[in-house]
Parts: structure tokens; C-alpha cells; sequence
């Protein structure tokens, strides 16, 4: 059994990741050993904070926007599972993962892997997002990328830490 996601839906678990994504890099921020980990976690933080503001107006206008037909059965369970395979599965877990990451690096690779989570998800969210959205989720995930690059840039260089 599959389950089939309006645009209000999507944008509501959207934004119910960006929260948790936002407890996952304060923990960080707060456990992380060196400055400059630290401003790269509480950056991460604040753009959390600001994905939150573009899906709140998203979802302002979510009863106009309406899901593609290519959402079918299938698509429905593969974004479920998306959901479900995601890092940030609730704000406990997401603490507990956050506070096992023992080194700078460690807490790199979780972030790391986060991004990545966040931007397969967002790409099969703006599959199934009409124009306006799409445009909207294109910004999101250029972030989601930048961020990836930035944290990668940092574990290549951990002189930088």
C-alpha cells in the first residue's frame, strides 16, 4: 500500500525536515570542537531557517498547486520511502546521532550525508511540484548544493579546522 501525497503534504514534510535539519546542526554547533566548524553548523542552521520561510509561503498557495499525474502508485511509495530512509527521522534521534559524532570530521560526514539525503529529495519533490513551485525547489536544492560543497571542501581540508 502506497500512499499519495498532495502539494500541501510535500511541502509540510518538507518543512518538517528542514526543522529537524535545524536541531540536527545546532547539536553540531554546539558539540563541534573547532570555530570554524562551528560557524559552518550554525550557517547550515540559519539556511535551514530560511528553506523553512520559502516552504511556509509554498504552502500559503498549496491548494492552487496541483500534483502531476506522474505521482502514481509507484512514485507515491518511492517518495514514502524516501521520507522514511531520511537522517532526520524525529528530533530525538536526530540529537542522539548529532551527539555520537566524536571528531569534527565524524560530524562532517553526518552532515555530509544529510545534504545528500535532502537533495534526492527535493529533486523527486520538483518532479512532482507544478512550474511556480518547481522554480521555488530549484533555489532549495541549489543551496542543499552549495552547503554540500562547502561541508566537502571543509573535510578535504581539515587543516581548516
Amino acid at each position: 500500500m502506497s500512499i499519495a501525497f498532495s502539494a500541501g503534504e510535500l511541502i509540510n514534510i518538507a518543512i518538517g525536515n528542514e526543522k529537524r535539519g535545524i536541531a540536527f546542526y545546532d547539536v553540531l554547533t554546539r558539540s563541534a570542537d573547532s570555530a570554524s566548524a562551528r560557524t559552518m553548523f550554525q550557517y547550515l542552521a540559519d539556511m535551514e531557517r530560511e528553506h523553512i520561510q520559502i516552504f511556509k509561503d509554498m504552502l500559503a498557495e498549496a491548494d492552487d498547486y496541483q500534483i502531476s499525474e506522474a505521482c502514481n502508485e509507484e512514485y507515491a511509495a518511492y517518495i514514502q520511502a524516501l521520507v522514511d530512509s531520511a537522517i532526520f527521522t524525529d528530533d530525538l534521534v536526530t540529537s542522539e546521532i548529532a551527539s555520537e559524532a566524536d571528531s569534527d570530521i565524524k560530524a562532517l560526514e553526518l552532515a555530509i550525508g544529510a545534504e545528500k539525503d535532502a537533495i534526492l529529495f527535493y529533486y523527486t519533490m520538483k518532479e512532482i511540484m507544478p512550474g511556480r513551485a518547481q522554480s521555488m525547489v530549484d533555489k532549495i536544492i541549489s543551496e542543499e548544493k552549495s552547503h554540500l560543497r562547502q561541508l566537502s571542501e571543509l573535510k578535504r581540508n581539515p587543516s581548516a579546522l
